[in-house]
């Protein structure tokens, strides 16, 4: 049957996935998002719209992978006080990413990569995934290593030269400049407004939330993004993962 040539499952019919399967296609990439505050001038699908644009553009890259379906909401206990975000329990997200890989390893990929893009979802991540590679035929990456994504990011604001740099990021210069590479107009360019600077205890964010921090949900100064900055980001935490991805096939 001729496909249209999507990578993206939700917009495949059956008979192209199983066209995919037969003829190469071995890989599922599932990013894990949320819906949660990101400031005033963000979208609460900012982790959502991020996943979306990394597991099609790493499928993309490894030439014989199919994005899934970004899974939304995520662990976002800790945006609760802004309205609008929606947060699920670990072990809800856990079995959901559970459900995925039994589905996806069911038809017959042989590797599912998990793509965390939400700081609340990286522990889940790497809690569930060595027990369903022990249920499971299929190969299951993780990559959920949250100090290497926040240096990613912090490393493609320098190399678009923005010399600009933050420990914990959320809503700042990073990640504006992510949604402005992916879509400007979801940007509020009229509400835009720094937040909080300097060193931030991610067990105080955790414990007693994100408004003890931040009145407004920022943390540092979201003026600096570029959506150049954005596109060279996005596409450093893909070549990186792509990377990743390819060391474990030769490890296996």
């Amino acid at each position: 049957m001729p496909s249209r040539g999507s990578i993206l499952l939700e917009e495949m019919v059956w008979p192209e996935v199983e066209s995919a399967l037969k003829n190469g296609t071995r890989t599922a990439i599932i990013s894990v998002g949320s819906i949660e505050q990101h400031g005033p001038h963000l979208p609460l699908n900012m982790d959502t719209l991020d996943g979306d644009e990394l597991s099609r553009r790493i499928a993309e890259t490894l030439g014989d992978a199919l994005a899934a379906p970004t899974i939304r909401p995520g662990c976002s206990g800790h945006h609760m006080e802004f309205p609008g975000t929606i947060t699920i329990p670990p072990e809800t997200l856990m079995d959901v990413i559970r459900g995925y890989c039994r589905s996806l390893d069911e038809h017959g990929f042989e590797e599912i990569v998990l793509v965390p893009t939400h700081g609340g979802n990286f522990a889940p991540v790497k809690t569930v995934a060595p027990d369903v590679g022990r249920e499971i035929d299929a190969t299951v990456i993780p990559l959920a290593n949250l100090d290497e994504h926040m240096r990613l990011l912090n490393d493609g604001l320098s190399e678009a030269g923005i010399d600009y740099e933050q420990d914990v990021i959320h809503a700042g210069a990073a990640e504006t400049a992510v949604v402005l590479a992916i879509n400007e107009n979801l940007v509020r360019m009229e509400n835009i407004e720094s937040g909080t600077e300097g060193p931030i205890s991610t067990s105080r964010l955790l414990s007693e939330g994100f408004k003890s921090i931040t009145e407004n949900g920022v943390l540092g100064d979201p003026t600096k993004a570029t959506a150049e900055a954005g596109e060279t980001i996005i596409q450093k935490v893909v070549n990186t993962y792509a990377d990743h991805i390819e060391t474990e096939r030769r490890s296996v």
